[in-house]
């Protein structure tokens, strides 16, 4: 994996993360909105963004991250924060989820034009 890809991936992940620290400094329009769903999309991108890293060895390597965050994602939502954590259930934020790794996606395709060297495998 070039050095540039990980790197990148890296620095969207920390994206990702920081949206969901400073998610509650929001103060704009639909604040409601992004207060309660912008941390969904926000974990979901950024683990979408670790989980590359760990799957580009593979075959399908997008595929695979995508679905296995969106498993992950969604299985924290529906079994309560899996008894770790509080977690309010919404049935829009496994459509939240969705959209996170779905931008996620879209993202790193649209970012691979950019960056000399990058695994360019069909999925």
């Amino acid at each position: 994996m070039p050095g540039g890809f990980k790197v990148r991936n890296v620095f969207f992940a920390l994206l990702g993360a920081a949206g969901l620290v400073f998610k509650p400094l929001y103060a704009g329009p639909f604040q409601e909105f992004v207060l309660s769903y912008g941390g969904n999309f926000s974990v979901s991108f950024a683990l979408y963004f670790a989980a590359i890293n760990a799957s580009v060895n593979t075959a399908y390597p997008r595929f695979l991250a995508a679905l296995l965050v969106l498993v992950a994602v969604q299985a924290f939502e529906l079994l309560d924060g899996f008894g770790v954590m509080a977690n309010v259930y919404d049935p829009l934020d496994l459509l939240a989820n969705f959209a996170g790794v779905g931008f996620a996606v879209l993202v790193d395709l649209a970012s691979l034009a950019a960056l000399p060297g990058s695994p360019r495998q069909s999925q």
